[in-house]
């Protein structure tokens, strides 16, 4: 497998509880399913993927997981403008300057 160099930007994952482990006052949904952490930062060594590896986060932190990808990038998205919301300002500067 193809080494992944240190100092590269990496995501790790890591079961903090199992099932098991949880607390009863849970919802069963959420009780029967692991505690999982995912963390980015630069890998601390050499490694290949899923391997237990550490990280150093942007906070400075070390965690240790098994890495799951390199170099991620964020995915989400907050959808198309919502077209009513975007005068709320003007609107409100409209409203505030007749009192």
């Amino acid at each position: 497998m193809k080494k992944i160099n240190k100092g590269t930007w990496v995501e790790v994952h890591r079961v903090l509880l199992n099932p098991e482990e949880r607390s009863n006052r849970l919802p069963e949904d959420s009780k029967n399913v692991p505690y999982e952490m995912r963390a980015r930062g630069f890998l601390l060594e050499e490694a290949v993927l899923k391997e237990e590896v550490n990280i150093k986060t942007l906070s400075g932190r070390v965690i240790t997981g098994r890495l799951i990808q390199i170099e991620p990038c964020y995915e989400h998205s907050y959808g198309p403008p919502v077209y009513e919301l975007l005068n709320i300002g003007e609107e409100e500067q409209r409203l505030l300057l007749k009192k």
